[in-house]
């Protein structure tokens, strides 16, 4: 399945947008291995630099794009799709594509892939007067 912003952005809860996103991977899975050095490379480029303020703007700086989930630390941007090594050895251009990326938390992103819901920050619920009551 290729996931889209186009697609992502018309779920409207932050949890439908989350389940779209996850992967279900293991801390095991394997990733750039021996091969981390492309993506390193790849995450200091100016092409990736300039794409990932684009994305940001676009985003507006928000977890999943989402309003009301504004990012007040550092601003993760996540390949909808996952990369590995030989998209960068063999310059698939869909790793530049805005349409596969997304604004994310920390948090947000491991939970995406973890697949670990419990690992997203809980929404935030107001105070009423009385709700402090023991019994």
């Amino acid at each position: 399945m290729t996931r889209t912003f186009l697609e992502l952005s018309r779920l409207q809860t932050f949890e439908e947008r989350y389940r779209y996103l996850r992967l279900r991977a293991s801390v095991a899975d394997p990733t750039f291995g021996s091969e981390r050095y492309l993506n390193q490379r790849f995450y200091r480029s100016t092409e990736w630099r300039n794409l990932r303020h684009f994305v940001i703007a676009r985003d507006e700086g928000r977890d999943l794009g989402l309003d009301g989930y504004e990012i007040f630390d550092r601003i993760y941007i996540h390949h909808m799709n996952p990369m590995a090594a030989r998209d960068l050895k063999q310059g698939n251009i869909d790793i530049l594509d805005p349409d596969y990326l997304i604004c994310v938390t920390h948090r947000t992103h491991n939970a995406i892939h973890y697949g670990d819901e419990d690992l997203l920050v809980k929404p935030f619920v107001e105070r009423q007067p009385g709700d402090t009551k023991l019994w």
